[in-house]
């Protein structure tokens, strides 16, 4: 027994052809309009799409190109920077080097000035020490030739001689000479 429902669902199922897509009835037309659809699409990226993307891309590549040409440059100069540097601390040193040995050279010069020059004082001094020195042993022998005089004389009135000064005095001065 069919139900007017059922008979209607089932007509409608045999007489519905499926999926639109799948309909071999409309497969002409949907190749139309696929190829249709893939000449716009070949036609908007050949000459619009494909184009943008290949003016970045070579702008990139040049880009990247001068960005790599700019940092051999900044590296060729850095090398030479480094290098003038390093010239120039060698240069520094020497120079460090020249300044030491020229003030270590002045400074001998004044030291050996100044040792002649203490040299010459201590000298004078010297030469002045050795005059008042022999000044004091001429004084002190002639004092000494004086009390050995006068003590001679003494002991020979002392002992009841006649004190003669001139047999005295050559008596001092014979036993003084040796």
């Amino acid at each position: 027994m069919a139900t007017p429902t059922t008979d209607a669902g089932h007509a409608a199922a045999t007489s519905a052809p499926g999926m639109p897509q799948l309909n071999i009835d409309h497969f002409p037309n949907q190749i139309f309009w696929l190829a249709v659809t893939l000449v716009v699409i070949y036609l908007i990226l050949s000459r619009v799409a494909l184009p943008r993307i290949g003016g970045i891309l070579s702008e990139r590549a040049g880009t990247i190109t001068n960005d790599i040409a700019a940092a051999e440059d900044l590296k060729a100069k850095a090398i030479a920077a480094e290098q003038a540097y390093e010239k120039a601390l060698a240069n520094a040193r020497a120079e460090a080097g020249r300044i030491a040995a020229a003030t270590k050279a002045e400074i001998q010069a004044e030291l050996a000035k100044a040792i002649a020059q203490a040299d010459e004082t201590i000298a004078a001094k010297t030469a002045e020490s050795e005059k008042t020195i022999a000044e004091i042993r001429a004084g002190a022998a002639a004092a000494v030739e004086a009390v050995a005089k006068d003590t001679a004389a003494a002991l020979v009135s002392a002992l009841g001689g006649k004190d003669d000064a001139a047999t005295v005095e050559a008596a001092v001065d014979a036993r003084i000479k040796g």
